[in-house]
């Protein structure tokens, strides 16, 4: 909901409802309480825009605020919706902690060219109870890590200053009431002019003061149930936040959802004539890079970004989740990008912005494996074709659909203008009707799609963004990991493959070093024992509409699984979505703060008795190499 949508005023709060309490006050106020807690944030702000002291309160779980410009008659809307609500929680929180913000005045000596800077002092307050007294000083010791452009907060305590009337009036003759005040320095504003701010800074300082504001709230709460309860533990300040999406934030993650779905990136950049091209190779007997051809664009790129960017991303009021929505608006872009310059040098750059390049530590992990495991013959192997790779996967789906009906939205499509092998989009298993795959490579790379890639598409679709079935921003690297892990922990992953990984990282590097596509696929054939049609499959897939270096990510991907398993950390968190492995912190906040759902399922290959075997081992401290030489352990 934003300030200018018309709301009903109710006589008293309604805090057990399915939505948060949510409405404006006379004299232009607004109240937010997502659930019953036992603090309240406070605000007047100044009637000038981006006030740190507005936007604070605005994206806290519990808050009042009204603008200074709206006199008495703002200030008596919000002293009488503290009042409905210190009423409302009395019962239930005896003891309770209030905290009042306000911008500090600027220095209105300062220029655009001046060298002096805004003071970067915070002014402290507070109440004389020892409650107060302590938490302040959680709030002194949070604020002092933050550190901008190498500038370190000071800070200046003073009595407590006195509130509007009408507010004071409020607060007066109840008991168990804790105050705290904090002055916030305008060291985001840019000298001379009230309408324009830096936008880091302005962000920086959000977060760190609304992530103290929550740790200290987790310590009061400590200090009043410890009265109680002596070993009642610190809540974690970060389940203090809020756990209801306003509707801006609903609609910025629908907008999102469109236009990924406008378009579909890797089809796009994928070429659709793979199998003619390899055979028109080898008739030119390897001599000459084959001439791929592409589907037309469905979309127009520049029209998407205007949309992309028409998204109000400030009007979700959760810092965590705008992060969230920020970094993945920067992908889209950027594949937008790609998509306007396929088959130009052009592609290849943005492409290394996307998917990064090859690191010296993973390049030598993948020559290490080549020289490992030498090439050797296949020998008479049984082979599924694209109908059954397809029947099998269908079988997969009918499990997972016993397991949670939510599964049931799961399809497989046979294609043909897609090159050999499986993928991914959505809720669908694409398969190649160029597709053949040995017997036993069929489970696991079905394991590899199904229970990783199109499960966490339906866990993240059953939280309240779609963002997470669609994907975070940086997710595919962590995706395809954990995909080549499935493959190995169900005793799947065969030399075969683990070299096709590595190859794909060796050329990613050596395509990067200027090398062509006929170098690349000598370097694959007549250096690593791969065949001719294997290692123009290899090439192509990176190749593709100038050179996509997105390959290099499966063993890097797999590898960052390995170290979560070998340190003896949760895979849980890796269930609920398409997440990145620095978006873990992330969704274990928002699974405090109750934002996400637990998974609906979980992938059914961890339940083998094989596979927990190889777990254990895993994290015994042997290495996956060891363990690919020893003989399945069920």
């Amino acid at each position: 909901m934003t300030d200018n949508e018309p709301v009903q005023q109710p006589p008293s709060p309604d805090l057990g409802g399915e939505h948060a309490h949510r409405r404006k006050l006379d004299g232009g106020g607004r109240v937010h309480i997502d659930r019953p807690l036992p603090f309240l944030i406070l605000a007047g702000h100044p009637d000038e825009p981006f006030s740190l002291a507005r936007r604070v309160a605005s994206i806290s779980a519990a808050s009042v605020i009204w603008p200074q410009a709206g006199g008495e008659l703002a200030v008596a809307g919000a002293a009488a919706e503290v009042t409905l609500l210190l009423d409302h929680l009395a019962d239930a929180y005896p003891k309770f902690l209030v905290i009042a913000l306000h911008d500090l005045p600027r220095d209105l000596s300062l220029h655009e060219e001046s060298p002096r800077l805004e003071p970067f002092e915070f002014v402290l307050a507070a109440s004389a109870d020892p409650a107060a007294q302590d938490v302040v000083d959680t709030m002194h010791s949070a604020l002092s890590e933050l550190e901008i452009d190498l500038r370190v907060p000071q800070f200046r305590t003073q009595p407590l200053p006195p509130l509007p009337p009408a507010l004071a009036e409020a607060l007066d003759g109840r008991d168990g009431i804790s105050v705290l005040s904090l002055g916030i320095p305008q060291i985001h504003r840019i000298p001379g002019d009230p309408r324009r701010i830096y936008p880091q800074i302005y962000h920086q300082v959000e977060s760190a003061i609304h992530d103290a504001l929550l740790q200290a709230a987790a310590h009061f709460i400590e200090l009043a149930e410890h009265e109680d309860d002596a070993d009642t533990p610190r809540p974690h300040h970060r389940s203090l936040g809020r756990r209801r999406f306003v509707k801006a934030a609903k609609r910025a993650d629908e907008a999102l959802a469109n236009i990924s779905a406008s378009f579909d990136f890797l089809l796009g950049i994928s070429p659709i004539n793979t199998v003619e091209a390899f055979e028109a190779f080898e008739a030119g007997k390897r001599s000459t890079s084959p001439d791929f051809h592409y589907r037309p664009l469905p979309i127009s790129p520049d029209v998407v970004k205007r949309r992309l960017y028409d998204i109000d991303l400030r009007a979700v009021e959760d810092p965590v989740i705008e992060e969230l929505f920020n970094e993945k608006r920067l992908e889209l872009d950027q594949q937008l990008m790609m998509l306007q310059r396929r088959n130009t040098p052009a592609f290849r750059h943005v492409s290394l912005i996307q998917y990064g390049g090859v690191e010296p530590e993973l390049l030598e992990v993948a020559n290490r494996l080549l020289e490992a495991f030498a090439p050797g013959s296949e020998g008479s192997r049984d082979y599924v074709d694209a109908e059954g790779v397809q029947a099998a996967a269908e079988r997969i789906l009918a499990r997972y659909t016993r397991r949670t009906p939510a599964f049931a939205i799961a399809e497989t499509c046979l294609r043909a203008d897609t090159g050999p092998g499986l993928m991914v989009s959505g809720r669908s298993l694409l398969i190649s009707t160029a597709t053949r795959v040995p017997s036993a490579r069929v489970d696991p790379l079905l394991q590899h799609e199904i229970s990783v890639h199109v499960l966490t598409y339906i866990n993240g679709s059953q939280q309240g963004l779609g963002i997470f079935g669609a994907g975070l921003a940086g997710y595919e690297g962590l995706q395809e990991g954990l995909g080549v892990f499935a493959e190995f922990i169900v005793g799947g992953l065969t030399v075969a493959r683990l070299r096709l990984l590595a190859a794909r990282v060796l050329v990613v590097h050596a395509m990067l070093e200027g090398a062509d596509f006929i170098a690349c696929h000598r370097l694959l054939q007549v250096e690593h024992g791969f065949s001719s049609r294997g290692a123009f499959n290899i090439v192509a897939r990176i190749f593709r509409s100038g050179g996509l270096t997105k390959d290099a990510i499966y063993l890097r991907g797999f590898r960052q699984v390995l170290r979560r398993v070998a340190d003896g950390l949760s895979l849980d968190p890796l269930w609920y979505g398409k997440i990145a492995e620095h978006h873990v912190p992330v969704v274990e906040e928002l699974e405090a703060r109750g934002m996400l759902r637990p998974p609906v399922v979980t992938p059914e290959f961890l339940d083998r008795p094989d596979a927990q075997a190889r777990l254990a081992r895993l994290r015994e401290g042997h290495s996956f190499i060891d363990l690919l030489k020893e003989p399945s352990p069920c």
